[in-house]
């Protein structure tokens, strides 16, 4: 049996001080978005902001990893709330979560918008994100279109790439009027998921 280590020493410390930059990075979004500065989060941690460089050479990979932390918190959030259920759910979920958190959401907005070009530091980094994310939704519900509980008649990797869609522009909707109920309104749109007569099971 193979005794499974924990980093120490420095190595260690290295990791933590690693994982403080980017709580605290996280954090400085979450509460001012793209404007959160470096010198804010290095003050958080009590490092000088070129000790920031050491783990995150520059901010556009910091930012990188915020949102990275954002999606696995937000997929946590919705496959708690999707347990025993669908992935319909949990996405609805999410929306919760993103207005729960809108200086992520504000980041989130700003640079998948700058990733369109090729040259964007997150260009692949979102490319690979609704690659992903297409490719899990679609899955789920051509499994929910053979138990007759998800629509038929179209196909499913349209359908999944339609919800993906909507809670997108949902997102910058709110950003607009914070007013907006964007979790009841992407509940109105999975409702049109549903099958209706003649929309049954293949």
């Amino acid at each position: 049996m193979t005794n499974q280590r924990k980093p120490r020493g420095p190595y260690r410390k290295s990791a933590e001080r690693r994982e403080q930059i980017l709580q605290a990075a996280y954090e400085a979004v979450d509460e001012y978005g793209e404007r959160a500065s470096l010198q804010d989060i290095a003050d958080r941690v009590g490092v000088t902001q070129p000790a920031l460089t050491y783990y995150f050479p520059t901010r556009d990979e910091l930012l990188l990893a915020v949102l990275e932390r954002r999606d696995l918190m937000g997929k946590a959030s919705a496959n708690a709330a999707a347990e025993g259920h669908s992935m319909i759910q949990g996405m609805v979920a999410s929306t919760r979560h993103t207005t729960d958190h809108p200086g992520l959401a504000k980041l989130y907005v700003t640079l998948s918008a700058a990733a369109t070009d090729p040259e964007s530091p997150a260009h692949n980094y979102f490319a690979e994100r609704y690659r992903v994310l297409a490719a899990e939704v679609t899955g789920d519900f051509e499994d929910q279109q053979r138990t007759g509980v998800l629509r038929a008649d179209e196909p499913a990797a349209h359908l999944a790439r339609a919800l993906l869609a909507v809670l997108d522009g949902l997102q910058i909707q709110w950003m607009h009027d914070p007013t907006v109920d964007i979790a009841a309104i992407a509940e109105t749109f999975t409702r049109m998921l549903a099958p209706s007569d003649g929309q049954g099971r293949p």
